[in-house]
């Protein structure tokens, strides 16, 4: 039988997002919810009533209303709040109040570490922006970054995202063809990228690459180089990359008016906002479109009540540009949370790293693949005795299977009062699928339940419903957080 190895906490409903949600969602249908069952029940039968319910407790920011919650229960092409118009990156840049919080601490082994306050960060992204729209960037136009998981990325995503134009990256490792076979398909016509980087104690060049991809993607007609650490891009290697085919735009630093004023270009709810890809495995990359209104919705569920996120959070979980957490780390600011942005090898100087940064930066929810996980039990470490994690309130662990040793060790490190958040999802969905909440026990070895919102289920050959046993896990029901 499987073990549970953190019951809810008694006091769970109220001291948590969720648990105010669960009130408010309770009024508003004029019945109290009872606990994490009938929320959930609720949740994936009643579909339109929780989705709207989502959107009204978060406030969602809409230049237009809608004409009704959902069109038809039909996948795909589900159509959600139909007749709004809104946009992702408004959500992104936090309220007037928040304005000299901290949004973005971001760790580098290229250079020093760089905080940004929300106020900095909206300045940023309106000079970006204004930079963009110099180059005739406008909505449905494809913007790239061959970039690091640093504010420069970040910037330039919600700049594009701002103008309605879709975004799309790879991570620098990635090598020319790997870029290649992603961007090619999108036809971009703005590239952002930088000339190298150091990961550990390797300083890895990209001037090169850069160049390759340039002269690879014939609909791009501006490239913006990032000087990062002491990686720059001289006057010869700019001439390389320019080809004499794309036009000499400013590096990021010189790129728009610092003085502009920030603006947000309404679009529909469906409008495109950012293109993952799949990992390539079955032949060239697939690319995923996500829309505006449904990774908004979906962050602010997911990052509101399972994560447990808000003003006064910080989010940590290592990733790198070319993987959904990126999209799920840079939406902790959706919620109005701080991030934490990590470059570099994760491993370096020592496998301590990453528990090193979160202790740091006091994250509240940090982040980790099971891997890291498993080689800190078997080295004997104890993270909690050589750093200070005590303001860690919940821990997440994704990208593999963990063990139900990792899940033992994970809650004696940290005891009872810390959530360990076990999820399953995919780039297909940009979330997770199945994985705990505040108000849901922990058992070893065993992901808590499937998410709020997702009527998800197990399928054998046959397409029959089956319960423990091996099968297909399929969504059964329509998410605005779809292709």
């Amino acid at each position: 039988m499987t073990r549970i190895i953190r019951e809810t906490p008694t006091d769970a409903t109220e001291t948590s997002r969720i648990g105010d949600f669960l009130r408010f969602a309770g009024q508003r249908r004029g019945s109290a919810f009872t606990g994490w069952d009938d929320l959930h029940a609720w949740s994936v039968t009643d579909i339109e009533d929780f989705w709207e319910t989502v959107w009204d407790y978060f406030g969602v920011i809409s230049h237009s209303p809608y004409d009704t919650v959902l069109r038809e229960r039909i996948m795909p092409h589900a159509q959600w709040f139909p007749g709004t118009t809104l946009n992702y990156a408004e959500h992104s840049l936090g309220t007037p109040e928040q304005a000299d919080d901290i949004a973005v601490t971001a760790v580098s082994q290229t250079r020093e570490e760089v905080t940004l306050t929300f106020a900095q960060l909206r300045a940023e992204v309106a000079r970006v922006r204004s930079g963009l729209l110099d180059m005739g960037v406008g909505p449905g136009d494809r913007v790239v970054g061959y970039l690091p998981n640093q504010p420069e990325a970040l910037v330039a995503f919600l700049a594009t995202a701002s103008i309605g134009a879709i975004w799309a990256s790879c991570a620098p490792e990635f090598g020319t063809q790997s870029v290649i076979d992603r961007f090619a398909q999108i036809e971009p016509t703005v590239l952002f990228a930088i000339p190298g980087y150091q990961f550990g104690a390797k300083p890895i060049d990209r001037s090169v690459e850069v160049a390759e991809i340039v002269a690879a993607l014939p609909t791009l007609t501006h490239v913006v180089t990032v000087d990062y650490g002491d990686f720059a891009v001289d006057e010869a290697t700019r001439e390389l990359i320019a080809a004499d085919r794309v036009a000499a735009a400013p590096d990021y630093r010189g790129l728009g008016t610092a003085s502009a004023e920030l603006e947000f270009d309404p679009v529909p709810f469906d409008h495109p906002l950012v293109i993952l890809f799949s990992s390539g495995t079955t032949g060239k990359p697939k690319a995923i479109v996500h829309s505006h209104g449904g990774i908004l919705l979906e962050t602010l569920k997911n990052h509101g009540l399972h994560f447990d996120l808000g003003p006064g959070s910080t989010f940590c979980w290592f990733s790198t540009t070319a993987w959904m957490m990126w999209n799920a780390l840079v939406g902790g600011l959706v919620v109005g949370s701080a991030i934490v942005m990590i470059d570099g090898n994760p491993n370096y100087p020592d496998s301590k790293e990453l528990w090193r940064i979160a202790a740091r930066t006091k994250a509240t929810l940090m982040g980790m693949a099971p891997g890291a996980i498993m080689a800190a039990r078997r080295e004997g470490f104890s993270p909690t005795e050589e750093f200070d994690l005590s303001a860690v309130e919940q821990f997440g662990v994704a990208g593999a299977p963990l063990p139900a040793e990792g899940y033992e060790w994970i809650q004696e490190q940290f005891g009872p009062g810390v959530l360990l958040n076990v999820g399953s999802g995919g780039t297909d969905v940009c979330t997770g699928i199945l994985q705990a909440s505040p108000l849901t026990p922990v058992y070893a070895g065993m992901m808590s339940d499937t998410s709020l919102g997702f009527a998800a289920t197990a399928f054998d050959a046959d397409g029959n419903d089956v319960r423990d046993e091996l099968g297909e896990l399929v969504i059964t029901e329509p998410v605005p957080s779809m292709p």
